[in-house]
């Protein structure tokens, strides 16, 4: 990999590092091939948005991506938006389709933490009246 631009993108308790640089179109994400690491149907063609927003063909890029933490669908949206932050590092023009789409937002939700005296964050125990 030459010349590369690389972003974070973060979900929940996830944490991705996306590298993009031109290439043969290869994505690996922690050293497996990414229809590997993520089976799941939808997840590739969800972190893929970006690439259609801008109107370029993904197999143009090689994209290397680390990401730990977190579950399924954390990482599948940390991925996808550190990836869109990396396509603004190469061409600042398309920050506009990419944020129409709503892929340079970050989504703030996590899980709330457990509160003493309640089972769960916000489920109290059953009431009994004796």
């Amino acid at each position: 990999m030459a010349q590369y631009y690389e972003a974070i993108g973060r979900r929940k308790e996830s944490t991705a590092r996306v590298r993009v640089a031109s290439g043969t179109g290869t994505f690996v994400v922690n050293d497996k091939e990414a229809p590997v690491y993520f089976p799941r149907v939808g997840d590739l063609q969800d972190i893929l948005r970006a690439f259609n927003a801008v109107g370029q063909e993904a197999n143009k890029y090689d994209i290397t991506v680390k990401v730990n933490g977190g579950g399924s669908t954390g990482q599948t949206e940390a991925v996808r938006l550190g990836l869109a932050r990396a396509l603004v590092l190469i061409n600042g023009e398309w920050t506009s389709p990419l944020r129409k789409n709503g892929l340079l937002t970050r989504n703030p939700r996590v899980k709330e933490r457990k509160k003493p005296g309640l089972k769960k964050a916000r489920k109290a125990p059953t009431y009994t009246k004796r």
